[in-house]
């Protein structure tokens, strides 16, 4: 049957794909795939403190996702947001906000369960989304050209449609079979976007699926890969390669694609890695001369678990009490490292070289 964009796709075969996709290209390609994941996987794990990296990486992979979907906010307004007790007036930075709390969800269930159902994939949407509406009932969804407004796509309709394709991607994630899973994930993040299974938040679900998925796969142990600033770097190919397995059954260079993302984003965030390791090195060296008294590792650490810090986070770490962290925090600003901003009614300390390094990253 010849594909129509303006027909319902209730026909998207279930998976597994009935064709090869494991060519000599696709399999080299995945080999150093995940040489470079692995890379990271092992870099990660020696981390002393893991927080350090993972609070930043996830709220900046939040604005990545959500700025493909044209949910725009600052870098600055999020972290001042993920720190400060406010009222957040910012539309893009709430929605920003709950793609962060939706990841979590869906890695403490993950994690709990050790597994990764329909179940799951409902309970991030419904975070994310900040309603229970659920799969799709009513029809008229369909995907278009944002230029010209030509439909390009219109996903599978019916409820019990949506859910039997649903159910088969649930059991393909979860059985074993001969895939190497960087292939299998990118036959995941395909079909999911193909079966479009909500009226909005589909991309941004899908995109919490994939690092939900390495881990299952026990490929990393924390969300810490993310490929959604690859994706905005390559976005017209994203979607013309989704369309063209969806149109001719053509796998091999959208597999390549995802690949090629794990590959470069790997490389990409071990070097943020290094960054920050050398960062925090050199910050520690510094505050030992400057600050003798005031120094200790946990101190310097609490510093870089996100760009900013105050003083309620000395005190819950038992650093200093009250009186004594502002003191602290004081004397970090007075030898450059700390700069003092005012957000909303709390006072908040910028470690200005880790913000400038993730602002750089971008």
């Amino acid at each position: 049957m010849k594909y129509n964009p303006n027909k319902p796709y209730n026909e998207l075969p279930l998976l597994p794909p009935k064709t090869n996709i494991e060519t000599p290209e696709i399999l080299k390609k995945a080999i150093t795939a995940n040489k470079k994941l692995a890379e990271l996987k092992g870099l990660v794990n020696v981390i002393p403190n893991q927080k350090i990296l993972i609070n930043t990486l996830i709220l900046n992979e939040a604005r990545d996702s959500s700025e493909i979907e044209n949910i725009i906010t600052t870098k600055d307004k999020l972290y001042q947001a993920f720190t400060a007790k406010m009222e957040i007036p910012d539309p893009a930075t709430k929605e920003v906000m709950r793609y962060r709390e939706a990841l979590w969800a869906g890695y403490n269930e993950l994690k709990n369960r050790n597994v990764l159902t329909v179940k799951t994939i409902l309970e991030v949407h419904k975070i994310l989304a900040g309603n229970n509406s659920g799969i799709r009932k009513v029809p008229g969804t369909n995907l278009q050209n944002e230029t010209t407004k030509e439909v390009i796509y219109t996903p599978p309709e019916n409820y019990e449609i949506i859910a039997k394709k649903l159910k088969n991607l649930e059991e393909f994630i979860n059985t074993e079979n001969k895939y190497d899973p960087l292939i299998k994930l990118a036959v995941i993040h395909y079909q999911f976007e193909a079966i479009h299974p909500f009226s909005d938040g589909n991309g941004r679900v899908g995109r919490i699926l994939n690092v939900l998925y390495l881990i299952y796969e026990d490929l990393l142990k924390l969300p810490i890969l993310y490929l959604s600033s690859y994706i905005i770097n390559n976005k017209s190919d994203y979607y013309k390669l989704l369309l063209k397995v969806t149109k001719n059954n053509e796998w091999e260079k959208w597999i390549l694609y995802i690949l090629n993302a794990v590959e470069q984003t790997a490389k990409d965030t071990i070097e943020v890695v290094n960054k920050i390791e050398k960062l925090f090195d050199e910050t520690i060296e510094e505050v030992k001369e400057k600050l003798p008294n005031i120094y200790s590792k946990e101190l310097i650490e609490i510093l870089f678990h996100q760009p900013y810090c105050k003083i309620l986070y000395l005190t819950e770490n038992r650093i200093a009490k009250r009186q004594t962290a502002s003191e602290y925090l004081k004397a970090l600003e007075d030898i450059g490292i700390l700069e003092s901003k005012k957000v909303g009614k709390e006072k908040l300390f910028l470690n200005k070289k880790l913000y400038n390094l993730w602002v750089a990253d971008k």
